[in-house]
């Protein structure tokens, strides 16, 4: 922390707090609101810093719950802070510490109160504690301000998207950032998806729905940026030697006593390791914006922050903007590109590109064309390739968006001409070059290995097969291990199978009463078979079943290979030679009949003209006479089969499976914001 545990303790007796929590109204004129906000202090960069404050100050928190519907001191605070932005362009533009730092200690507290308030009631009860109308005077506020609710949303996005973003300016922008999430927060104490939410109406209506575009491009740009934050104290007001005027007077003899906390060296002033390294604010934004773009429809309209990320376009892109859509705006796409590529270790970046490859087509088509594909994809490997170090949501996101690059196949082209050196993060084998096409293939092979023997998610299995399906028929210059380790795991997958189905054929006798009776074919078994299954017995057909669906899609995607570009890839029909015993139990198999066909023929047309060659032959050789045969190899006799395409398309109800998972990133990685995980009803914590 910096300070030690006796000077947070202090806090709850601190006699301007149980001000604020006492059950005097405080006007917003009343200068109590100078002392309470003249505090300097760095703002929290970690959880820890704010799990302690919230511990030391929740008696605090808790009195001002239960008589602010009778003092509406939040109400005045809020509105001493709405005043107190008014002023907050031109400070900025006039390096005007004072306004700035005073918004900033009074959005600071408000966030804090919000996050409680918000633990602790519903939406409703929440907005009551908006409505108190106060009768300590008159308002400098004005009468015009009908809902503090919608006025202080609406003014926090104004702060995110007007004021500029400068050293002194830092700190009250993340912090407007912060609050928003906070407002939003209201789901994690849900289990179920809120679909009718009194904060998403506000946003997604009224005065906060001009903002739409221009909240979506600020925190993008904010993400794209990365703005580290400015050193220590510099967003601090400092004293100057012409004084200050009366409120810095009144500031200077209260900043010592009251938060003395919070002073520079006090919370969060030492940043973790971590955040030195990286941008709180973009973080903050990044977390925002999928917190926004995962908001569910209201029923009257669709959630307008996807609308715009859906529609952006580049700056360069001249094109009319569609009426249909009043949410679309520019920007730069090759920052942005930038911007992605060098931040997919975290899952938040790469749950951001998923969403605009498949949501936003002018994203996809500019990333598409781009020459240095490399760039995107190799991040996107190292994630799958480090999967036992990925949580399965970050996993499957990774693996979703090569699903979605490969249904081009310009992709599938352009990535075996890429040639790779030295990929130092691949560590079965020394590869010191090697196409990016052949990479993206051993990783994902790896990946369904991985998978067979550990977590046995077939949602996972299916996937990175329909990448690798998607890539078949453009196959180029597959490298030697790339060739040997796809078949390599149709041997692994014979070997299940035979396994499998020595289980499924044990468990079928022993239902049967006998273990020496002769069994009909497996594929032939009646259903009174089946009856005599236990649970267990029908497991097995149930992994039978599975696994003959894996290796139907093995032999397809070899045969789509070998039909479509053969003489691409003799290092394949190399392999497939040299274990070319693992094909014969499947020739006769009646799931498989259809597409051995043409393997078998490949195999057997080669297998001759090896024999013509003599015996002793080298590899050189062997390479030479396949890609000889490749062009002699009569095209015709090869059966035609449908093309091997496969197209991402999400659940029915998508937002079951990313607004819990987004919120497990908010709670897990959000700069400076701790809610007590007992409270969290959304996801279980093993989960988040």
């Amino acid at each position: 922390m910096g300070a030690n545990s006796s000077s947070i303790s202090e806090l709850p007796e601190n006699e301007y707090l149980q001000k604020l929590s006492g059950s005097e109204p405080i006007s917003e004129n009343d200068p109590f609101w100078n002392q309470l906000l003249s505090f300097s202090f760095t703002t929290p960069t970690n959880s820890a810093d704010l799990k302690l404050l919230e511990e030391a100050t929740i008696s605090v928190c808790k009195s001002l719950v239960e008589k602010n519907p009778r003092t509406g001191n939040l109400g005045s605070l809020i509105k001493v802070f709405l005043s107190r932005t008014k002023e907050l362009k031109i400070s900025a533009e006039c390096q005007n510490h004072l306004f700035i730092w005073q918004a900033h200690n009074a959005l600071f507290i408000i966030c804090c109160l919000l996050k409680v308030f918000i633990s602790r009631m519903s939406e409703e009860e929440l907005q009551l504690h908006f409505t108190y109308e106060e009768k300590a005077g008159p308002s400098s506020y004005g009468a015009e301000c009908e809902d503090l609710i919608e006025e202080l949303l609406c003014c926090l996005i104004q702060l995110i998207v007007e004021i500029p973003l400068l050293d002194i300016t830092y700190s009250i922008s993340l912090e407007a950032v912060t609050t928003l999430i906070v407002f939003l927060s209201c789901q994690l104490f849900h289990k179920e998806i809120l679909r009718e939410s009194i904060i998403h109406r506000y946003l997604m209506h009224g005065r906060c729905l001009p903002y739409t575009s221009r909240l979506v491009k600020t925190l993008l740009y904010n993400f794209i940026r990365q703005e580290r934050s400015p050193p220590p104290g510099a967003h601090v007001f400092q004293q100057q030697t012409d004084g200050g005027g009366l409120l810095y007077g009144i500031a200077s003899g209260v900043a010592t006593g009251l938060w003395t906390v919070f002073t520079l060296g006090g919370v969060g002033s030492k940043a973790s390791a971590q955040l030195e390294q990286c941008s709180p604010l973009a973080s903050q934004s990044l977390l925002l914006l999928l917190v926004l773009a995962n908001l569910t429809d209201a029923p009257d309209t669709p959630n307008p922050y996807r609308q715009a990320i859906m529609s952006f376009k580049n700056t360069q892109d001249n094109t009319a903007f569609s009426s249909s859509n009043p949410h679309t705006f520019q920007i730069n796409f090759n920052s942005l590109y930038t911007a992605l590529c060098e931040q997919q270790k975290s899952d938040q970046a790469t749950l951001l590109l998923y969403m605009l490859l498949h949501q936003n087509s002018n994203v996809r088509t500019y990333v598409l064309a781009r020459t240095d594909i490399e760039n995107l994809v190799l991040p996107i490997l190292e994630i799958l390739y480090h999967v036992e170090e990925r949580n399965s949501h970050h996993v499957y996101m990774a693996l979703i968006i090569l699903l979605i690059l490969t249904e081009d196949d310009g992709f599938n082209r352009s990535i075996h001409e890429v040639i790779l050196k030295n990929i130092t993060w691949y560590a079965e084998r020394v590869l010191t070059e090697i196409s990016l096409g052949s990479l993206l293939i051993l990783v994902v092979i790896r990946t369904i290995q991985y998978n067979m023997t550990r977590t046995r998610d077939k949602y996972l299995h299916t996937n990175c097969l329909a990448a690798l399906a998607n890539m078949s028929a453009q196959f180029r210059s597959l490298h030697q291990y790339a060739a040997q380790r796809i078949i390599s795991l149709f041997s692994l997958l014979s070997k299940k199978h035979n396994k499998v189905l020595e289980q499924a054929t044990q468990s079928l006798r022993g239902s049967l009463g006998s273990n020496d009776s002769p069994l009909p074919d497996y594929h032939f078994w009646e259903m009174s078979d089946c009856l005599h299954f236990s649970e267990t017995k029908l497991r097995h057909a149930q992994d039978l079943n599975v696994i003959e669906e894996v290796i139907r899609m093995m032999l397809e995607i070899i045969n789509s290979c070998l039909t479509n570009s053969l003489h691409h890839n003799p290092n394949l029909v190399y392999a497939l030679l040299y274990k070319r015993d693992l094909f014969e139990q499947f020739r006769t198999h009646p799931s498989f009949q259809d597409i051995m066909q043409n393997i078998d023929l490949v195999i057997s047309f080669f297998s001759s003209r090896l024999e013509q060659a003599g015996a002793e032959l080298s590899v050189e050789r062997v390479l030479e006479i396949i890609k000889q045969g490749a062009v002699a190899l009569p095209k015709d006799r090869l059966r035609k089969f449908p093309e091997l395409k496969f197209k991402y398309v999400e659940e029915e109800q998508p937002e079951e499976f990313f607004i819990p998972y987004v919120w497990s990133l908010v709670y897990n990685s959000a700069v400076a914001l701790y809610w007590n995980p007992r409270d969290i009803q959304l996801f279980t914590m093993d989960s988040g």
